[in-house]
């Protein structure tokens, strides 16, 4: 329910005002001087405010310079008799919404009210798209069929039938911690509310404090206006904290707190404010290490992995490679408008064979910079830079082995070969599975496969 403030020195004016309001659902507010004014835009959130210009002993446009040093954000409507239409202009230059002149009909109050409301939803939600639209620009598509991902996206779709349940998704980075978050949200009934992001690894302690929960005026020595928090933009929505890892451990206590309460107060306020939020966090670090080492709250970590989800390596599922690249093929192709380019079969394998520390970030990143650089309808081997050859040849290693005189049956050969070869990296790792797989450039879980299965013939 908005709330609107009336502001007039004049009661029959201030009641027939309120009554209106309240018969069309608002919330109203009043009183007779700026002082009062001030201080309930100080203390509650106020969404418009009808503002007399003749208020006796304080001018109305002082008034009005004060609301917006409190709170920008705030509409305020000049109410002005038939000779001050003059400072209602002057007014509207320090940045009031409009004016109405006295007296005044219950539908033109009806008329404008409404249409400053809706100016100010429109200018939220055109926030909300730009933002969108750069987030969308600057993520890293989540595209493919391989079986790591496709077990993704079922806990993604049962996850989002819960609205409250918090998610903390773990991986490297540039694997699309960020799309998965945002895909939580999007097949949620969250969806058309905020989704709100922000790296907790940016900024440092007291300004992300800040960000994340708003602050009063004079809250601190820059705090010359009132700032709302990303907590209460992303209200009815999604908030995704990435990096959270990284957030300084006395924040960590507050942030515990709104968890547990869903309620936020901002800094230098004196009230708690109720919030509906989903919180999803993001990290690349481990978080049990992080709590060993007492630099993540362990209370915190069980009240944010209610559901965990992992997001794979790309080395885990190589065979999304082919896809990913026709997909960043046509967008850069299309963004550059350049025409459209495939990839040679000696590129792909080399690209297929890579480990892709950079994950599909890096990959993506390498197709925008081959499509600026390179003016080739066929992107061959002489497109990709020298990391990818080093990594071949050193995949290309086999060991030598002779061809006894009776010859060799070459299937039984290969499968010992490639025993040997899997058992030799098992012991350089110390036996660990994810290092070994990246060692032999195949994904882990056709490691485990080939683990059983020679496991299995040697017990036989």
């Amino acid at each position: 329910m908005e709330k609107i403030l009336i502001v007039d020195d004049e009661s029959f004016i201030r009641e027939n005002i309120e009554r209106i309001l309240t018969e069309d659902g608002y919330r109203p507010f009043s009183c007779d001087n700026g002082q009062q004014a001030v201080a309930l835009v100080s203390d509650e959130e106020i969404d418009l405010v009808l503002l007399d210009l003749n208020l006796g002993s304080k001018s109305g446009l002082d008034v009005l310079r004060e609301l917006k040093d409190i709170d920008p954000e705030v509409l305020v409507i000049i109410i002005t008799g038939y000779g001050t239409v003059e400072s209602a202009v002057k007014a509207l230059k320090m940045g009031a919404y409009d004016y109405i002149k006295k007296p005044f009909k219950a539908d033109a109050i009806r008329l404008i009210v409404r249409l400053a409301l809706e100016t100010k939803s429109l200018k939220r939600e055109l926030r909300k798209l730009r933002r969108d639209d750069r987030e969308q620009f600057n993520s890293t598509e989540m595209i493919g069929t391989s079986l790591a991902l496709c077990e993704v996206y079922r806990q993604i779709c049962e996850v989002a039938k819960h609205e409250h349940a918090t998610v903390l998704i773990t991986g490297e980075s540039g694997t699309g911690k960020e799309l998965a978050a945002r895909a939580v949200h999007n097949l949620s009934a969250r969806k058309d509310r905020p989704f709100i992001e922000i790296n907790c690894g940016s900024l440092p302690h007291n300004l992300l404090e800040s960000e994340l929960f708003g602050h009063e005026r004079g809250a601190f020595t820059d705090a010359k206006t009132r700032k709302i928090g990303l907590f209460e933009e992303a209200d009815g929505g999604t908030i995704f904290l990435d990096e959270i890892g990284e957030m300084d451990i006395g924040l960590q206590v507050k942030l515990l707190r709104v968890l547990e309460d869903r309620k936020i107060r901002r800094l230098g306020g004196v009230r708690n404010i109720d919030i509906d939020v989903r919180v999803v966090s993001a990290t690349n670090t481990n978080l049990k290490e992080a709590i060993v080492a007492r630099t993540f709250r362990e209370d915190l970590y069980y009240r944010l992995n209610v559901f965990p989800l992992h997001m794979p390596p790309l080395r885990e599922r190589s065979e999304d490679i082919p896809r990913l690249l026709d997909h960043f093929l046509q967008r850069f192709c299309r963004e550059f408008n350049k025409p459209p380019r495939e990839i040679s079969r000696e590129a792909l394998d080399l690209l297929m064979h890579y480990s892709w520390p950079g994950n599909v970030r890096e990959l993506r990143n390498l197709v925008e910079r081959i499509c600026i650089m390179y003016d080739v309808a066929v992107i061959g081997p002489k497109c990709l830079p020298k990391e990818l050859f080093t990594e071949a040849e050193t995949a290309d290693f086999v060991p030598a082995t002779d061809i006894p005189p009776g010859g060799i049956v070459l299937e039984e050969v290969m499968a010992r070969l490639e025993k040997e070869l899997i058992v030799r990296a098992v012991e350089i790792t110390g036996g660990n599975i994810a290092k070994s797989a990246r060692l032999l450039n195949i994904p882990r879980g056709t490691l485990r496969y080939k683990l059983r299965k020679y496991d299995h013939g040697k017990s036989s």
